[in-house]
């Protein structure tokens, strides 16, 4: 390496470790388990008749005094715990690892602490511990208030299940998010209206929403091959999306990100952390990482299996079975295929900071300058942008424009 290249990478170490060593982590706590796996899911989730709760609370402290004894000294910005289904976690559980991590990091004043939560009768009824050991925002895997679609989607909570636990986490709770699925099997406009109208008027904060999608080794998979169901036409999809963005809309909630909705402050702040690639650690089986180490972006990732993860950190202190420093061109394309999704679009001065390349010289200038006229992007002093069309085509968009 010459000595220009040198200088060129020792710079960029030194921009990447400050906006490290500035910004506040983001830290995911993965629960691997389910009481029963949906046929349309393909995240790292797994179905045990009994679960060792000693154990892999343990195993998750573990990893987590592992990580950051590694990581050193860092302001710590949201917790997330996800899965899998979390809400089978005991509280006391949830309030060690809580503990832990206020321990081991410097926790900012206003923390944001996440838990997802299904609306069965078992885990409405653990909502109150976990408000006791810490969280102060719940995400509601709704998905559905019909019964049919419910039972459709292999969920195992009912309509009023899911809006009991909807009345009762928004007296819990600072914050409320809840998931909504759509694109269903036999799902129309007018239904999906009323629908949505039912679960904003319960809990106005924040929406998350999922397209149904056949992805594979699935249940559904199998099913769609056979002919057994059929998703909604293109045009009936697209049309439900729009129906989303304007309902949300009117009981005060804005498209921030491609699939999110919240009021003005009420963002998923650990989300944010993910879409605008800032340092994330995550512990747990399967769990991903971003994490800055000696000036370098490193990306980690578990072992997915649960028990042959425990046994790693029982043996070693953690899971870890790929860790790899992710190299200049990776975080460019990562951070504009992430930034993207938002609505305030990627800063371009900060763009530069993490990746050492200028914005512009990371896009290809013929197919920015097409999607500039067409209106589906807006290139501004400070920020490359997405408009509210060009998110509709995000993933045609980046194929082309990313280099």
């Amino acid at each position: 390496m010459d000595g220009i290249a040198t200088l060129g990478m020792t710079k960029l170490l030194y921009n990447v470790a400050m906006i490290a060593s500035d910004e506040p982590l983001a830290l995911y706590i993965h629960w691997p388990f389910c009481l029963a796996k949906c046929p349309y899911c393909d995240f790292n989730s797994h179905v045990r008749e009994r679960i060792d709760q000693t154990r892999f609370a343990a195993a998750l402290r573990a990893e987590l005094a592992w990580e950051a004894a590694r990581l050193g000294p860092r302001r710590l910005g949201s917790i997330f715990f996800g899965g899998g289904t979390p809400s089978l976690m005991a509280p006391e559980t949830v309030a060690a690892l809580i503990a832990d991590a206020s321990r081991l990091f410097a926790a900012t004043p206003d923390i944001e602490i996440t838990l997802e939560a299904n609306p069965t009768s078992v885990e409405i009824g653990r909502l109150r511990g976990f408000r006791d050991a810490g969280v102060n925002r719940v995400s509601l895997g709704v998905q559905s208030l019909n019964p049919t679609d419910l039972a459709r989607l292999g969920r195992q909570h009912s309509g009023p299940e899911a809006i009991a636990a909807l009345e009762l986490a928004r007296g819990l709770f600072e914050r409320v998010s809840f998931d909504l699925i759509y694109a269903r099997p036999g799902q129309t406009l007018a239904a999906w209206r009323a629908e949505l109208r039912e679960a904003l008027t319960l809990a106005a904060d924040h929406l998350s929403l999922y397209q149904l999608t056949i992805e594979p080794g699935t249940v559904y998979e199998g099913l769609h091959r056979r002919g057994e169901i059929a998703l909604p036409e293109d045009d009936l999809a697209a049309a439900l999306y729009d129906a989303t963005g304007e309902e949300a809309a009117r009981f005060g909630l804005l498209p921030y990100e491609v699939s999110n909705y919240a009021r003005p402050g009420a963002e998923s702040r650990h989300n944010l952390a993910y879409w605008r690639y800032t340092d994330y650690a995550g512990i747990g089986p399967g769990a991903h990482g971003r994490v800055t180490l000696d000036g370098a972006l490193h990306a980690t990732r578990r072992h997915r299996a649960p028990e042959p993860w425990a046994e790693r950190v029982e043996h070693q202190g953690h899971g870890t079975t790929h860790e790899d420093v992710v190299t200049p061109e990776e975080r460019r394309r990562e951070m504009l295929l992430m930034g993207l999704r938002l609505s305030e679009g990627i800063d371009a001065s900060r763009f530069l900071a993490r990746t050492g390349t200028r914005l512009d010289d990371a896009v290809d200038a013929d197919v920015l300058a097409q999607a500039l006229e067409a209106d589906y992007a807006v290139r501004t002093a400070t920020h490359l942008i997405a408009t509210p069309e060009g998110r509709k085509r995000l993933d045609a968009l980046l194929v082309a424009l990313v280099l």
